[in-house]
């Protein structure tokens, strides 16, 4: 397995959106913690994203009923462990603030939102009878990670690899990593087609979202890049 530490890309700007938007996963998922576990499995029902409400305009439970609209969005700051958060966030923060330092704030935060709505699309449409909840960032924030790769192939990356027993750091280009974990999540994905997601993990909605986030950058976005930016091919 690959795991990113750091980039050696630096930014101009101080990353308040990116830092903002980890302060309030972590709250949330600080919130969550003194719940039982059956309150905890509640709240998840509530507020992240199942696909069989989304295709039926309906609560599976309309005891613990939350507009079905909203829940897109409410999904993209839960998390259903320590270890889920952690690995977000450090994808987030790694990668989101030469994003965010390329668009600005402001486009930044809705990049991020939409890329999550694409991750959710994906999830829903190889999965729209799925009664399990979608929680988690990782859809938007794979957006993210498309888009660094466009925009900075040629960036290195501190990365841990953990094969085995075989443990080492090494500076790798942003588009051989990257590459590499967008290759997993695609083979991951085979396994979870129908019911979305294969050990817990929502693949297709990481490759929905990397996939918008490559194709924005690639074919859509404009190529006109502030003065201290510099093409990486």
């Amino acid at each position: 397995m690959f795991f990113p530490l750091k980039d050696e890309n630096p930014t101009y700007n101080r990353p308040y959106v990116t830092v903002s938007l980890i302060v309030i996963n972590v709250l949330v998922y600080l919130y969550t913690l003194p719940m039982s576990q059956q309150a905890f499995r509640v709240f998840l029902f509530k507020f992240g994203l199942i696909p069989y409400e989304i295709v039926h305009l309906s609560e599976l439970v309309p005891e613990i009923s939350f507009p079905v609209f909203l829940t897109p969005f409410t999904s993209m700051f839960l998390h259903g462990g320590f270890m889920h958060l952690l690995g977000n966030m450090l994808f987030l923060w790694i990668f989101g603030n030469n994003v965010e330092d390329y668009l600005g704030p402001i486009k930044f935060i809705i990049f991020y939102f939409v890329s999550g709505l694409a991750a959710v699309l994906l999830f829903v449409i190889f999965g729209p009878n799925s009664q399990v909840p979608l929680v988690g960032a990782s859809g938007a924030i794979a957006g993210i990670l498309g888009a660094y790769m466009i925009l900075w192939p040629r960036a290195r990356i501190l990365t841990l690899i953990w094969l085995f027993y075989f443990i080492r750091l090494a500076h790798i280009p942003a588009k051989f990593m990257l590459g590499f974990w967008f290759f997993y999540q695609l083979l991951m994905s085979t396994s979870s087609i129908g019911g979305g997601t294969g050990g817990g993990v929502a693949w297709l909605a990481h490759v929905g979202g990397f996939a918008f986030g490559w194709v924005w950058f690639r074919f859509i976005a404009s190529k006109k890049r502030p003065a201290h930016f510099h093409w990486q091919r």
